[in-house]
């Protein structure tokens, strides 16, 4: 058990806890939560016994084993699985007593040690050290690779390895699935799960908190505060608690507005697809929460592109290689306005290089990509960060994108990425990981794209914005295709999964669910990739249908476009109209009169509304047809 009792905590002349207590039984999963800057990793160091409390108590067990994960990996000229058997250090102990022994011919140690390694398991240390390392994405030629010639993700990914190889009775956790792609995400998921001792986990990922932990430690007002149950229970507790400030309700109640118009506007293909339906399921739970976002320091949107093209961009009969080898081949797609298209597949089948290929800054293998007239390319991948002017401010970079916006405009879109007052005027260099992945989001999202390629967006970011960047993409009308292991953000803002494997890209019939259970049936993955493929027609022919479908959804669109816009006069009508009614004075007797006027009106927009939504739903449903045919 561990014990914290009162504990007073500063550091650089700032408090991060204040009389704060907090238990810690055996055995107990626990996510530690809470805003950047609140304590979270001063909290490890802590435990780890690298800082000291100024007052109070703190209880470890003196036997405990405890084990973290560093975010550094020393430059060492040995091969990944025997750095990863080093997390072992009863077995790398017993190794080199026995070596001593051998070497002096004691016959009983030898026997004694041999047994130990027994008990162990010393004698498989090689094979489980592998798997650990398939499980985290590496092959098993790199095994064998020097840790050295790893980059920087993945020797963070051998740290992690080495502390799952460590037989600890408590693991510390900082951002572990940080440098996972999802596949690996899911399998650390499972792993943890089996993990018998106590497990003090950071995370900005909900689902994978969701399924790892079973108790939250929340970081707030300088005080420990434990919460039962997963992410989702904590946010659930906080969201009450936060609701009774009717400040913060008022806030709630807006929030909960914008996400019921995203709902609404994605009704239609909820009755249509499967992962439309889980996105549905999604929003009406977001619609719960909303309130513990409520004092989030983030909100913001990204602007709709002045024009669009229709198909954005087309790959006809495209293959990508890398190198020598062909990575992927016989691409035939095309991407329209409105696609929300989610990337899966293992690590190493080609995502990234597709997103590259995209954006042409790959060039394709053989085949074409043509992209049309109007098409504007946000792009956002972890080298965005390092190619950010350090010199320069946050302001600096927006204005040297849109020399005619004015100071304001631009102070006030990067408010709502928490860039505030002299905040926005301050160099770059000293900004945290998090600050940065904001930043590149704002010039990202600053630009007006009309099509968004998105590679692991969410890394370095914490939960709030995290939060406010799935709102964002909700509300956004161009095409996205995005490459996460954030499950939370792909089932919130992706309509369709497209799945790499065996050098082919298709689509995939299933939600995130249906590929978790593809992953743990290798069986059930080939049955799902035969199952996938279809004949395809050739070039020609093709390009005809294309044409031919083009002709009939163009009309389709500008009618749905239409639409929207009378719907959304009608909303704003209806609302005025409800704000009136909500005072108390259009209730006095004098205003009889203009008060019935206002229930007719109200009654009469209502309708009008209706029957605009349902010709929009009719029309969305014919277009959703269209698009499924062929």
């Amino acid at each position: 058990m561990i014990s914290l009792d009162n504990i007073n905590l500063q550091r650089s002349g700032r408090v991060l806890l204040h009389e704060s207590s907090l238990t810690i039984h055996a055995g107990q999963h626990i996510g530690i939560c809470g805003a950047n800057g609140s304590g979270k990793t001063s909290l490890f160091k802590l435990l780890l016994g690298e800082l000291s409390v100024d007052s109070g108590t703190l209880k470890i067990p003196s036997r405990a084993r405890l084990y973290h994960m560093a975010q550094e990996v020393e430059y060492r000229n040995i091969a990944a699985v025997e750095y990863v058997i080093d997390g072992d250090q009863t077995l790398r102990r017993t190794e080199q007593a026995l070596a001593i022994a051998e070497e002096n011919q004691d016959h009983n140690s030898i026997g004694q040690l041999h047994e130990t390694l027994h008990t162990i398991d010393g004698y498989n240390a090689h094979y489980r050290a592998e798997q650990l390392l398939h499980g985290l994405g590496f092959s098993q030629e790199d095994c064998g690779r020097p840790v050295q010639s790893f980059s920087g993700g993945w020797r963070i990914r051998l740290n992690l390895a080495q502390v799952l190889m460590s037989p600890g009775d408590i693991i510390l956790l900082d951002e572990p699935n940080n440098h996972l792609d999802l596949d690996a995400t899911i399998w650390l998921e499972q792993w943890l799960k089996r993990f018998q001792g106590t497990l003090l986990l950071i995370s900005h990922d909900r689902d994978f908190l969701d399924t790892v932990v079973q108790h939250i430690v929340h970081i707030e007002h300088k005080e420990l505060n434990l919460y039962r149950g997963n992410y989702s229970a904590f946010e659930r507790q906080r969201s009450e608690s936060l609701a009774q400030q009717q400040a913060l309700y008022e806030k709630q109640q807006q929030r909960i507005k914008e996400i019921n118009s995203f709902v609404n506007r994605f009704r239609a293909k909820a009755t249509k697809a499967r992962q439309a339906q889980s996105r549905l399921k999604e929003l009406d739970r977001m619609q719960e929460i909303a309130a513990a976002h409520v004092d989030s320091p983030f909100y913001f949107h990204i602007p709709e592109a002045p024009k669009l093209s229709d198909p954005l961009i087309s790959m006809s009969d495209a293959g990508i290689a890398y190198g020598e080898e062909v990575i992927l081949e016989k691409l035939d797609f095309s991407l329209h306005p409105g696609s929300c298209i989610g990337l899966l597949g293992a690590n190493g089948v080609g995502k990234s290089s597709l997103i590259k290929a995209l954006i042409g800054e790959k060039a394709l293998h053989c085949g074409d990509r043509v992209t049309g007239e109007h098409l504007r390319i946000g792009y956002f991948a972890q080298h965005q960060l390092e190619a950010l002017d350090l010199d320069a401010s946050p302001l600096l970079h927006l204005q040297r994108l849109t020399p005619r916006a004015t100071e304001k405009e631009i102070r006030n879109y990067l408010g709502g990425f928490n860039f505030q007052g002299e905040r926005a005027l301050e160099a770059v260099r000293p900004f945290s990981g998090g600050e940065k992945a904001r930043l590149a989001l704002a010039i990202v999202s600053w630009q007006k794209p009309n099509l968004l390629l998105m590679d692991e967006p969410t890394n370095h970011l914490d939960l709030e914005m995290r939060h406010a960047l799935t709102v964002a993409l909700q509300a956004y009308k161009g095409a996205m295709v995005i490459v996460s292991h954030d499950r939370h953000l792909l089932r919130n803002c992706v309509d369709q999964f497209w799945l790499l494997a065996d050098h082919t890209l298709r689509p995939f019939d299933g939600d995130l669910s249906d590929y978790q259970k593809l992953l743990s049936s290798p069986e059930q993955k080939n049955v799902s990739i035969k199952a996938e493929k279809r004949a395809k027609p050739d070039a020609k022919e093709r390009r005809q249908q294309t044409a031919e479908k083009r002709a009939q959804l163009s009309p389709l669109r500008t009618k749905l476009k239409k639409l929207e816009k009378e719907i959304k006069i009608r909303q704003t009508a209806l609302q005025a109209i409800e704000e009136q009614l909500a005072g108390n004075e259009i209730y006095l007797q004098e205003n009889k009169l203009q008060l019935q006027e206002l229930l007719r009106e109200q009654g009469g927009v209502k309708q009008n509304l209706f029957d605009k939504e349902e010709q929009w739903l009719a029309c969305q449903e014919q277009l959703d047809t269209l698009q499924s045919d062929g």
